[in-house]
């Protein structure tokens, strides 16, 4: 079958939204589908919900995105994707096929434009994105008439919420080959990690000063950050800061040194550096933040502490810092749930979806009366 996913832009840094497309095109292609990912050069209006610190930011990164091409060196993609950069999202530049995928709320109305040759028309949802355009209008794009794909249980209940009844979920995988245990869980540094943004909604500040209470208690423990932004000027200098660091140096030097991995974000789809940092050993102490909760139970594989409180996640910092038995159980129930969200089965899922939204409506009404007469 022939699959596009249409991106919302250009991408130049490591992303995890634009890495989980890049993952089922390449799986998807193993299986023999061609696929396409069409990223356009053309931006959306400045209509998100920017601070005036991100906003300068894009506007220095404008003549970048209007005259260059990125090379995308940070994730491995199959040669046999076709991977294209054109100059607006416009029907002329997406390729003829079976199935075309929105994947963000900027590309539904192109992907709703489309003419039928373009595929059945679906959406791949990754996060709410409230947090990046006006409420009314995402949350039209969740209504419009496509097929949705949802990467978390709380984007399917907010789906749900939103009348929406036409919505699969569908969970990220984790490469467990690659995010895996190098070092044991027990015996581990007092080393405390976390992914730092300056994005608000990412809620770094608090993640910081719930790092800087945990200090106050526990003075000897090492705090690391990490992201794909230099060190931002409210990060101090106690916390050792590595800037877009590697996957492997992620992987081996960070999330299987750290003892724990602390997530303070306001909301997430599904959250990445979590579900990675479980598969590779870390206790998890997070916010609530939606998305987590598919692999995060509350006591069971991690501690959970509501948005927007510094205080309360440093306080199940402290009991993981405490309590040596008590992180150890926690990693190793979190690495022991994160070992079923794995890439084999999310794509073979997605690979599921995308045959049973190709077929006509006659061929899934001769399913039924098919299965009504078994």
């Amino acid at each position: 079958m022939k699959i596009a996913f249409l991106m919302p832009s250009y991408v130049w840094t490591p992303s995890g939204g634009f890495r989980m497309v890049y993952e089922h095109a390449n799986r998807l292609s193993a299986r023999g589908h061609e696929v396409t990912v069409v990223h356009p050069r053309k931006r959306v209006p400045p209509t998100e919900k920017l601070d005036l610190r991100t906003r300068v930011r894009k506007l220095r990164e404008w003549p970048r995105e209007m005259v260059m091409t990125p090379n995308i060196e940070w994730h491995k993609i199959d040669p046999k994707v076709q991977i294209t950069f054109v100059p607006t999202s416009q029907p002329t530049f997406i390729p003829d096929g079976d199935i075309l995928f929105a994947t963000s709320w900027h590309t539904v109305p192109s992907v709703l434009n489309c003419p039928d040759s373009k595929g059945v028309k679906c959406y791949f949802i990754q996060s709410y994105e409230v947090w990046q355009g006006p409420r009314a209008v995402v949350d039209a794009t969740w209504k419009a008439p496509l097929r949705k794909v949802a990467i978390s249980k709380s984007l399917v209940e907010i789906g749900k919420g939103l009348g929406c009844t036409n919505i699969t979920y569908i969970p990220n995988g984790i490469d467990q080959d690659r995010y895996r245990l190098v070092r044991a869980i027990e015996g581990r540094e007092r080393i405390v990690a976390m992914m730092c943004s300056p994005t608000p909604l990412k809620g770094s500040i608090d993640g910081v000063q719930a790092m800087e209470m945990a200090r106050a208690r526990f003075p000897e423990v090492k705090f690391i950050c990490f992201g794909i932004s230099a060190r931002p000027r409210w990060c101090p200098n106690w916390i050792e800061y590595h800037h877009n660091p590697s996957q492997d140096f992620l992987i081996e030097e960070i999330y299987n040194k750290a003892a724990v991995l602390i997530s303070s974000s306001w909301t997430e789809g599904f959250a990445l550096p979590p579900a990675e940092a479980a598969a590779c050993g870390c206790a998890i102490v997070a916010t609530d933040s939606g998305g987590i909760r598919d692999f995060i139970e509350d006591g069971v594989t991690g501690l959970l502490s509501p948005p927007k409180n510094p205080a309360a996640l440093a306080e199940n910092l402290c009991l993981v810092l405490g309590d040596e038995a008590l992180r150890v159980r926690l990693a190793e129930a979190a690495n022991t749930r994160i070992k079923g969200f794995n890439w084999e089965h999310s794509n073979e899922l997605m690979e599921f979806f995308i045959r049973q939204v190709a077929k006509s409506p006659q061929e899934r009404m001769r399913e039924e009366i098919t299965q009504g007469v078994e």
